[in-house]
């Protein structure tokens, strides 16, 4: 059982790890915290239509009734989760932006014309996001977190909670949960039910990642002696996309980089070659066009993990991966599983380059 710690601790989430945690290597937790994503989305879901929260999210569609965009503001993997909330919105004709928080802290004076600020933190202890919320005071915004002993958490007012759990490698379930949350707010916002999609969410999500993990070692096989790994998106699956560079990145050390799929067609696409491995989420509605970018980068001699919700034969240099289909914008949590798989058989093969962390450090800006 989780043992809540005393105020102002430094533990993550601000709780303490139980004992046997504190000895685990980097690969177990790692794989442990993946495969926690789908009862920790259940329980985010559920708690969401509870009153306590659904009064919440009342309040942020009052907020949010007035003139001027919807923003969704955050750092690392809080930014690659709120993209599927303004990607939803922007699709349901309001208009909405996902912002870096230290961009907008540094070089904003735009903030009063936004109708809502929904301020997104896993640890609610970055610096940008910590000044934000000081500067946020007669403002309209709310606060995404983790972390309710946090600083950010003590300083705002409207705020919803992430639900993860502590996390201690890099973000897995805090990202799906944040995601599911960004969806649920733009949903309610919009006066729209997410109800029903959800649950089929939480039907087919579970079987995906037991499958695509049970693959993991064929794709490392497969992306073995890539000079570079590039991921591919659009809509929600380009937050995906950022989420998987940033996690191989951090647990591999592996040179990873994230583009949408129009900026990947103008530019990066012109240097595919024998050297290369793109990693193409051809989900949503513009999963046609993910497929037409694959068939370009295997003319250039590349090779391509094609992750889509059809059945299709591998080649040489085309390994596809079948996930479900989900409905708009879910495929933000489904289109992070290949790339968590594949950081895993990296790391099993070649060592964690990152280790556990148990309490925060000092963030700096």
């Amino acid at each position: 059982m989780e043992e809540k710690s005393s105020a102002g601790s430094n533990w993550i989430a601000g709780v303490v790890p139980p004992a046997e945690l504190l000895t685990q290597s980097m690969n177990s937790i790692y794989e442990m915290e993946c495969r926690e994503q789908p009862a920790r989305l259940a329980s985010l879901l559920n708690a969401y239509q509870l009153p306590e929260i659904s009064s919440e999210l009342d309040k942020l569609r009052t907020i949010s009734s007035s003139a001027g965009p919807i923003l969704f503001i955050g750092m690392g993997a809080s930014y690659c989760s709120a993209i599927s909330g303004s990607s939803y919105l922007q699709s349901c004709g309001r208009l909405s932006f996902t912002v870096d928080a230290g961009e907008w802290l540094h070089y904003s004076s735009a903030w009063e014309q936004a109708a809502l600020s929904l301020l997104v933190t896993t640890s609610g202890e970055s610096a940008e996001l910590v000044q934000l919320c000081r500067m946020g005071a007669q403002r309209p915004f709310a606060l995404l977190c983790n972390n309710e002993k946090s600083a950010c958490w003590a300083l705002v007012h409207n705020r919803l909670p992430i639900l993860a759990g502590p996390e201690y490698g890099n973000a897995t379930k805090t990202y799906t949960n944040a995601t599911a949350a960004c969806i649920v707010i733009a949903s309610h916002t919009m006066g729209r039910g997410w109800q029903e999609d959800a649950q089929r969410v939480l039907r087919s999500y579970p079987a995906d990642l037991d499958r695509v993990f049970g693959l993991r070692s064929e794709m490392e096989e497969f992306c073995r002696g890539a000079a570079n790994i590039e991921i591919i998106g659009r809509g929600p699956a380009y937050g995906g996309a950022i989420m998987g560079a940033l996690c191989i990145r951090e647990m591999t050390g592996r040179r990873a980089a994230p583009h949408s799929g129009g900026g990947f067609r103008h530019g990066p696409l012109l240097d595919v070659n024998d050297s290369h491995v793109a990693i193409i989420l051809a989900l949503g509605r513009t999963a046609g066009l993910g497929v037409t970018l694959a068939q370009d980068c295997l003319a250039r001699g590349g090779r391509v993990v094609l992750v889509e919700n059809e059945e299709r034969q591998r080649s040489e240099r085309l390994l596809p991966i079948k996930v479900a289909s989900v409905p708009e914008p879910w495929e933000g949590i489904t289109s992070v599983l290949v790339p968590q798989a594949l950081t895993l058989a990296i790391a099993e093969r070649t060592g964690a380059k990152l280790s556990p962390r148990f309490q925060y450090g000092v963030m700096k800006e």
